[in-house]
C-alpha cells in the first residue's frame, strides 16, 4: 500500500498531541494494523520509515514500531452514534 495513504489514514484517525509530534487517537476511535492488536489508548508517531505506537500498560511505556513498507492494511473502529 502506498505511503502517503497510510499517512493519511492515520491523520484521519488521529488529531495532534499538544506540545509533540505524536498524535493520539480521536475519541471513542479504535485502530488496527496489518489485521493484528486493536489499539484503543494510543499516542501514534509518524516517522519517516517508521509508524510508532505508544501505549501505557500495567504503569510502562510499551512503544510498538511498524516499518511503513511492511504496514499492508489499517483498520478503523469507531462507535455509531446513538440515535
Amino acid at each position: 500500500m502506498n505511503v502517503n495513504c497510510l499517512e493519511k489514514v492515520v491523520e484521519y484517525a488521529s488529531m495532534p498531541l499538544h506540545g509533540t509530534l505524536s498524535r493520539k487517537l480521536r475519541k471513542g476511535l479504535k485502530i488496527q494494523i496489518n489485521e493484528g492488536r486493536v489499539y484503543e489508548k494510543a499516542a501514534l508517531f509518524l516517522g519517516t520509515d517508521f509508524l510508532r505506537v505508544t501505549e501505557k500498560e500495567d504503569g510502562q511505556t510499551v512503544n510498538t514500531y511498524y516499518g511503513w513498507e511492511e504496514i499492508a492494511s489499517i483498520r478503523t473502529f469507531s462507535s455509531e452514534p446513538e440515535e
